[in-house]
């Protein structure tokens, strides 16, 4: 084996050490294209409401999903590991993987077949792509390819964000940058003058109440998908403002 192929091999293997899946998940058939997005990037703010992505670390690689897989904004900031197979002519050679965040919603439309441009249609599963996630699995000449893909924890870099929205009366946060299952099945919140107050999902990831908490320190509570809880205290001041983002603990992998 040459210098050029063993460095090769062993990048390969290092990437791969550092995707974790999920105990028993084993790979499931699908479908995925590319959005024709900007810079290689799906850069608007999508279905789970993350804004601009390049700030949310998302935008590189990222994915709106069908709905069966979209499941009403619930896997929204989960991860999957995806890999191109069963075409030799748009596969990348080897049939190497990406991992995305799910940070959008990939409509359906029933004006059209499942197999010509109606690839979001329910019940299909399918992933539209960031064009440079798209492109470390298969050729940008490709429409749409055959996939297999997996749940797989999410690496964050930091802690959890939490940015401030609403009003005074109603108010909203944005969870962003969570770790491991990447999802969010329940959040609490609790200022200086209150008790722990349980929040409803208003869509994506965006997280409300009928509270005024202003010019009182936050903290909150968040419960992934897999049940594991975690609690950041006074991660925003009592100075804290609507548009604001603060940054409280991570899930780590045990």
């Amino acid at each position: 084996m040459g210098v050029l192929q063993s460095t090769l091999l062993y990048l390969i293997l290092v990437h791969s050490c550092k995707i974790v899946a999920y105990k028993d998940q084993e790979w499931k058939k699908a479908t995925a294209t590319y959005a024709n997005d900007t810079e290689g990037s799906l850069i608007t703010e999508g279905a789970c409401g993350y804004g601009d992505l390049h700030r949310a670390s998302y935008g590189k690689h990222s994915a709106g999903l069908s709905t069966i897989l979209f499941n009403r904004g619930s896997t929204c900031g989960a991860c999957y590991e995806i890999r191109c197979v069963d075409h030799i002519l748009w596969c990348v050679m080897g049939s190497p993987s990406v991992v995305v965040t799910v940070t959008d919603f990939c409509a359906p439309n029933y004006g059209l077949s499942v197999d010509y441009g109606g690839w979001c249609n329910f019940p299909r599963e399918h992933f539209e792509m960031s064009r440079a996630a798209f492109a470390e699995i298969a050729k940008n000449k490709a429409d749409i390819v055959p996939v297999q893909y997996r749940r797989v924890k999410c690496a964050r870099s930091g802690g959890m964000r939490f940015t401030m929205c609403g009003s005074s009366h109603f108010y909203q946060v944005l969870i962003s940058n969570v770790g491991l299952d990447g999802e969010v099945f329940a959040v609490k919140v609790k200022g200086s003058r209150t008790g722990w107050i349980p929040m409803a999902r208003n869509w994506g990831q965006n997280w409300h109440c009928n509270f005024n908490f202003q010019n009182q320190p936050l903290s909150f509570e968040v419960t992934s998908s897999s049940g594991k809880t975690l609690t950041s205290y006074n991660v925003a001041p009592t100075n804290w403002m609507f548009g604001q983002t603060f940054e409280g603990k991570q899930f780590e992998h045990e």
